[in-house]
């Protein structure tokens, strides 16, 4: 049986910090976002099309990426498969979103 890179049953993986923590504010906009796309009445995406692309996704960029890195880029890529966003629709979006951080960090540390 083949075994996909994020398939860790029963193999060992060290200890699993259970602690609580903080979450960042990005982290919480990412629930959010698959909240309202999960919705009963948009119903825009499932959770199974989520994991799917959390499983897809390489060795590389897997290990590389946290939770909800991985959430963020597995919701992205749903949208732009199914047609709800373009990848220039994405680009100009975070080409905006750089443009109001740097503003942001020049009012702070001018």
């Amino acid at each position: 049986m083949h075994r996909r890179h994020h398939d860790m049953g029963g193999l060992p993986a060290g200890p699993v910090e259970q602690v609580e923590h903080d979450y960042a504010p990005w982290e919480k906009k990412v629930d959010a976002i698959m909240r309202l796309l999960t919705d009963k009445q948009r119903k825009i995406m499932t959770v199974d099309e989520l994991r799917r692309g959390i499983e897809e996704m390489g060795p590389g960029i897997y290990d590389e990426l946290t939770y909800y890195e991985r959430w963020i880029g597995s919701v992205t890529n749903n949208l732009i498969e199914k047609g709800v966003i373009t990848v220039d629709e994405l680009g100009r979006a975070m080409e905006e979103a750089q443009a109001r951080h740097a503003e942001a960090a020049k009012a702070v540390c001018p």
